[in-house]
């Protein structure tokens, strides 16, 4: 992929990025005005730093590397291997379309942080109808299809890996906080 074009990817993302930060704290105030409750022990303040920042070492080393595949490139020859770059941009597609669905049916109750409204049903609509954790399969689509576009072969493997440990810590608080309120 070329320079100009993991610098488009990596500030598209970005943007987005910062969308979804709005519509989250937008909705956290609201749930906390309405008596959410945010459980113990959840590692979000790690969350909201491994994200952006996977994210921004993965475009680093996609710059990185493009610019030093523009140096080495030789006009005669086109052979180039994977197009890994395209491979992910459809998983990236695909995965931001599966997380604005997760999104979308959970409307005014997603934000980036765990928060349960008492009394609430669990919503089974959407993509929760086939998994109860749908934005989060789609948040690990968009890691590694960030890696795959930008050839991230250091950084994605990493960043992927100290992520998935926090989402694995992050879904039995939530699960325990989603079951805990179910039995009240």
């Amino acid at each position: 992929m070329s320079y100009e074009a993991v610098v488009f990817v990596y500030a598209l993302v970005f943007g987005l990025m910062l969308a979804e930060t709005r519509v989250s704290v937008r909705n956290e105030r609201a749930l906390r005005a309405r008596g959410a409750v945010e459980p113990r022990g959840d590692v979000y303040l790690a969350m909201l730093i491994l994200y952006p920042l996977a994210f921004g070492l993965m475009g680093a080393e996609g710059m990185s590397q493009s610019k030093l595949a523009a140096q080495v490139a030789d006009s005669s020859s086109s052979s180039s291997g994977p197009a890994w770059w395209l491979t992910g941009i459809l998983l990236m597609l695909a995965s931001k379309g599966l997380k604005y669905w997760a999104i979308a049916s959970l409307a005014d109750r997603w934000t980036f942080r765990v928060l349960v409204l008492p009394g609430l049903p669990l919503v089974r609509t959407g993509p929760y109808r086939y998994l109860n954790h749908p934005n989060y399969v789609a948040v690990m689509g968009e890691l590694l299809g960030m890696a795959l576009m930008m050839s991230a072969w250091t950084t994605g493997p990493v960043m992927i890996l100290l992520f998935g440990i926090a989402l694995i810590i992050r879904l039995k608080v939530e699960t325990r906080a989603l079951r805990d309120q179910r039995t009240r």
